[in-house]
C-alpha cells in the first residue's frame, strides 16, 4: 500500500501563507515527507465549505459578478506568493472529483445501512432558515435570536456502540501512543451525528433527495484527501493534521475513511512558534546561519519537527533546534547522499519520525537547492519527484 502524506485541508480564510506561515505547517510537512519517499507531487488540499465563507460572499459588494467559486480559487491563488502556484495543484473540497466521489460513497453507505436519511427534530431560525442545530440557538447565518422546531429529513450516522469514532490504529505513528485526550474528545461526540448542513456552497445532498443540504465539510475534507490519493493511485493516504483538528473532524470522517481498499489514517504535528522573527534573527547571527539556511529551518525542518514533538513546539526550545539544524547542516558534506536513504524512506513511510533528531539521517534528507520556486522545499539528492 503505497502511503502519500496529504495536509489536513486548510479553511480558506482572510490570510496569505506569509503573513501565517503555521497555517501552511501540514502543506509543508506533507510536501518533504512525500519528496523524501520519492513520491510526485501531491496537491495542497483547501476547505472552503465553511460558514464565514458563506457570509463573505454574501456581504461582498461584487457578489452579483464574481461567483462563489472563483472567488473561492482567487483566495486560494493569493495564499502563495506571486509565481509559486503548487508543483502538484490545489484541490478543494467541492472540485468535481471529491464531489463526484463524496456521492458516490454517500450512495454506497446508504446502500449498506452504515448512514439513513431520517425524519429529524431540529430547529432553524426563523428568519433565514438556516439549520442551527437539534436544541434552539441563535442563528450563526444571520445573527437573529429566534428559532423553531422543525422536523427535517437528514442524512445521519448512528455510530454503532461498539464502534470507536477513532482508534489507535488510526493514527499512522511507529510505536506512537495516541494523545489521550485525542481519543477522549473524539470519543465524546453524540451516537448519532447530522451530516448535512445548510451551506450556500459545498457539495449539494440534492442528488439523494436533500433539497438545500450540503454535506458537513468535516466529512467533505477526508473524501478530499481519498480524492486526492485516487487521482495519484495511493491505497495509504495520511492526513497531516494537528491533534486539535483531528478531535473536531474525525467523528465526521468516520464512515468516510476507507474506499476502493484505500483507508485514510492520521498524522499528528504540534504546533510551531512563528511569531518571534526578530529573536530568530539574532540567533541566525550568532549562528551564522545564512538567510537560506534559515528560510529552510522554518519551511521544512519546523514543520517536519513538529511531526516529531506533537504535543508542540515552544518558544524556548527554538535556540536549541537552531543549533541542531546548524550541526546537521554542517554534516551534509560528510554524508553521502544515497547512504541510508532506503532505511530513511521506510521509516517515513512508517510514520517513524524520531529520524528527524538525528543528526546523519537528517543530514542526509535536506532538500538541494534549498528551496523550490514556489517558496516550499525543493527534492533532497536522488528523490525521483
Amino acid at each position: 500500500m503505497d502511503v502519500l502524506y496529504l495536509n489536513g485541508p486548510v479553511q480558506n480564510g482572510l490570510f496569505t501563507i506569509a503573513d501565517r506561515p503555521g497555517k501552511a505547517a501540514g502543506i509543508r510537512a506533507a510536501d518533504a515527507l512525500n519528496t523524501l519517499l520519492g513520491a510526485g507531487p501531491a496537491p495542497h488540499l483547501w476547505n472552503t465549505v465553511t460558514l464565514a465563507g458563506d457570509l463573505r460572499h454574501r456581504g461582498a459588494p461584487d457578489r452579483d459578478t464574481v461567483g462563489r467559486q472563483d472567488r473561492e480559487d482567487r483566495a486560494i491563488a493569493a495564499k502563495y506568493p506571486p509565481g509559486g502556484t503548487p508543483a502538484g495543484g490545489v484541490l478543494t473540497d467541492t472540485a468535481p472529483a471529491v464531489a463526484a466521489l463524496a456521492l458516490k460513497m454517500t450512495e454506497r453507505l446508504l446502500h449498506d445501512g452504515a448512514l439513513t436519511i431520517t425524519p429529524v427534530p431540529v430547529s432553524e431560525c426563523t428568519r433565514c432558515g438556516h439549520l442551527t442545530g437539534t436544541v434552539p440557538r441563535a442563528c450563526r447565518a444571520c445573527g437573529h435570536p429566534g428559532s423553531r422546531p422543525h422536523t427535517r429529513r437528514l442524512l445521519v450516522w448512528d455510530r454503532p456502540p461498539s464502534m470507536p469514532v477513532l482508534a489507535r490504529d488510526d493514527i499512522h505513528a511507529h510505536r506512537a501512543k495516541p494523545p489521550g485526550h485525542l481519543l477522549t474528545i473524539a470519543q465524546n461526540v453524540p451516537k448519532r451525528l447530522i451530516l448535512s448542513r445548510t451551506r450556500d456552497h459545498g457539495i449539494s445532498l440534492a442528488p439523494l433527495g436533500l433539497n438545500g443540504l450540503a454535506l458537513d465539510p468535516r466529512a467533505g475534507v477526508h473524501i478530499a484527501v481519498l480524492a486526492a490519493a485516487a487521482r495519484l493511485g495511493a491505497g495509504g493516504p495520511v492526513m497531516v493534521l494537528t491533534d486539535n483538528a483531528a478531535a473536531n473532524v474525525a467523528a465526521y470522517g468516520a464512515p468516510f475513511r476507507r474506499h476502493n481498499g484505500a483507508r485514510l489514517r492520521y498524522a499528528l504535528h504540534g504546533r510551531i512558534p512563528y511569531d518571534d522573527t526578530a529573536a530568530l534573527q539574532r540567533l541566525c547571527e550568532v549562528h551564522r546561519v545564512s538567510p537560506a539556511q534559515r528560510e529552510l529551518f522554518l519551511a521544512w525542518f519546523l514543520p517536519l519537527c513538529s511531526l516529531h514533538l506533537r504535543s508542540g513546539i515552544s518558544a524556548a526550545q527554538i535556540p536549541s533546534l537552531l543549533k541542531f539544524w546548524r550541526r546537521a547542516h554542517l554534516a551534509r558534506a560528510a554524508t553521502s547522499a544515497s547512504d541510508g536513504r532506503a532505511e530513511l524512506r521506510r521509516r517515513v513511510a512508517a510514520g517513524d519520525m524520531r529520524w528527524v533528531m538525528d543528526v546523519r539521517a537528517l543530514s542526509r534528507a535536506i532538500p538541494v537547492p534549498a528551496l523550490s520556486t514556489d517558496g516550499f522545499p525543493g527534492k533532497p539528492e536522488g528523490a525521483t519527484r
